[in-house]
C-alpha cells in the first residue's frame, strides 16, 4: 500500500465506503461504472490513466468477507468483478502474467467451466485466463496424456465424455461458472454490510 494512502487512513479512519463505481472486465480492464452505467448495469467506460491504473493495482486487496477492493486515499472503492479476482494472460518470457503485472507463479489448480472460462490458482491468487489468450492455451491441453481435439474437450465439458483432461500436467476440474465465487472466497458484486 502506498504510504500517501496509509497517511489518509490515519488521518481520516471512517471515511465511508464506495460501492458500485469501479469493476474488473473479464479481460483485465479496470472499468469506471457512473450511475448511468450502475442503473442499465452496463460494464462501463475503461480507465485508460496509466498512472491512476498503477495506482489502482499498488493498493488492491480483499477484505474478510472477499470482497476486492482498492484503497484510495481513506477510502475503500469496492471493486464488482465480472470474472475473478485476477485475469491471466500468457507472455513468451514471463508465462502466465496476471493484469496487474505480476507473475501468477505456480499453477497448484486449474478448472473449466461450462461456459469455457479457464481458471488458474496458485497460492492465494485465483484468475481467470482472458478469452483472447485461450487458443494459445488449448494446445497444452492433454486428454489422457494426449493431445485433445475441439470435439473432445467440448464433450468432456458438457460432462458427455470421461477422461483426464490436464493443463501442463496439472489435472483440470469440471466446475460450474456460478460456483466460483463460493469456491474461491471472494464475492463478485460487493454490497455494504
Amino acid at each position: 500500500m502506498d504510504d500517501i494512502v496509509k497517511q489518509a487512513l490515519a488521518k481520516w479512519p471512517n471515511v465511508p465506503y464506495c460501492y458500485g463505481w469501479l469493476g474488473l472486465d473479464a479481460r483485465g480492464n479496470w472499468r469506471m461504472r457512473d450511475e448511468r452505467a450502475q442503473h442499465l448495469n452496463l460494464p462501463g467506460d475503461k480507465l485508460r490513466h496509466a498512472a491512476l491504473m498503477a495506482f489502482i493495482v499498488r493498493n488492491y486487496a480483499a477484505d474478510e468477507r472477499g470482497c476486492w477492493y482498492f484503497q484510495n486515499g481513506p477510502q475503500r472503492v469496492y471493486v464488482q468483478l465480472e470474472a475473478t479476482p485476477y485475469i491471466v494472460r500468457t507472455d513468451p518470457a514471463q508465462g502466465w502474467l496476471l493484469h496487474t503485472g505480476a507473475a501468477l507463479g505456480p499453477v497448484e489448480e486449474v478448472v473449466l467451466t461450462e461456459t469455457g472460462a479457464l481458471v488458474l490458482r496458485s497460492g492465494d491468487a485465483v484468475a481467470q485466463l482472458d478469452d483472447r489468450d485461450f487458443t494459445q492455451v488449448l494446445h497444452r491441453l492433454q486428454m489422457d496424456g494426449a493431445a485433445v481435439d475441439d470435439d473432445a474437450l467440448l464433450a468432456w465439458m458438457d460432462g458427455a465424455a470421461a477422461g483426464a483432461l490436464t493443463l501442463d500436467g496439472v489435472a483440470v476440474q469440471r466446475v460450474a461458472a456460478a460456483e466460483l465465487p463460493a469456491r474461491y472466497g471472494y464475492v463478485s458484486v460487493p454490497a455494504a454490510p
